[in-house]
């Protein structure tokens, strides 16, 4: 373990979240949450109702990532295809093919968004969790790596028409799971309603000095710090208990009454669930400057 390679990973990431809480206001424990899945090397699901500030809080990150960002909107009539390439006409009048979301910063795109993923069909769904399974993709007879991908994918939970919930094993693949709330702090909502400056999103982001936390260091970091966080034989038991007490309940002596208990949990956590459960709880305790976990 490189101790000063990680000391100084610390504190561009306190670094970066300190700025970040600048720019999206009233979301700290948000900007937390995604830095952590981020420096764990896991995607996030975000919820949240629209104008909130989920887009400039991952334009925020990539800017400070210092990689690639990419968008796209879901929508019913969206193929798999449209996340790899897109077709136009030139203004010569000849049909030309440009990569697509996922591949137009090639290995460098470091933050990619769907936004509304539960408008596209489970199709498109299936291949950006192949991505994330992968990270890589095979287009035009190539495999396109994407080694320091983070995907983000935000769910339409308000207008339910045409839209295609993702499965239990779909969202097994995401790391977290984070509500994006109006703040609660009357000030900080006033500020977005009234200071200017947080009408202008370009501004905001350019507070942000790019790459001051390097997304090519993220991978041998997180390997780094999962190795260096260890875990009492209390905090491993208490691991495999809370799995298994999602499979039998009734063995832990959780009971509803009325209900027929032997049926109270259709499927419990997977270990890959708990597993990722367990990466981020190492994530927050190097950021905490803990070496153990708690």
């Amino acid at each position: 373990m490189n101790e000063k390679f990680l000391a100084d990973l610390r504190t561009s990431a306190l670094g970066v979240e300190a700025v970040i809480n600048q720019v999206v206001l009233g979301q700290s424990e948000v900007v937390r949450q995604c830095l952590i899945a981020i420096v764990s090397r896991g995607h996030v699901l975000l919820e949240g109702d629209v104008g909130v500030g989920k887009t400039t809080l991952l334009r925020a990150f990539a800017r400070a990532l210092g990689g690639g960002f990419s968008r796209i909107e879901g929508s019913i009539d969206m193929t798999p295809a449209d996340l790899v390439y897109h077709t136009y006409i030139d203004s010569n009048g000849r049909p030309k093919v440009e990569n697509g979301p996922l591949l137009a910063h090639g290995k460098e795109l470091s933050v990619f968004f769907f936004n509304e993923i539960n408008r596209a069909r489970p199709q498109v769904q299936a291949l950006l969790l192949r991505a994330m399974t992968e990270n890589r993709i095979n287009a035009f007879n190539t495999d396109h790596e994407l080694p320091y991908m983070i995907a983000f994918a935000d769910r339409n939970r308000v207008e339910k028409g045409e839209t295609f919930e993702l499965a239990a094993a779909t969202r097994d693949r995401f790391m977290m799971e984070i509500t994006v709330s109006i703040p609660q702090d009357p000030k900080e909502r006033r500020a977005l309603l009234f200071d200017t400056a947080f009408h202008d999103v370009d501004s905001l982001i350019s507070k942000i000095v790019p790459a001051s936390l390097p997304f090519a260091s993220l991978p041998q970091a997180s390997a780094q710090i999962q190795d260096a966080v260890r875990a009492s034989d209390a905090i491993s038991d208490y691991a495999v208990n809370l799995m298994d007490a999602t499979h039998r309940p009734a063995q832990f002596g959780i009971k509803l009454e009325d209900v027929d208990n032997s049926d109270l949990i259709d499927a419990g956590a997977s270990p890959r669930g708990m597993s990722l459960l367990l990466r981020a709880a190492r994530t927050r305790a190097f950021l905490q400057e803990r070496d153990y976990l708690t």
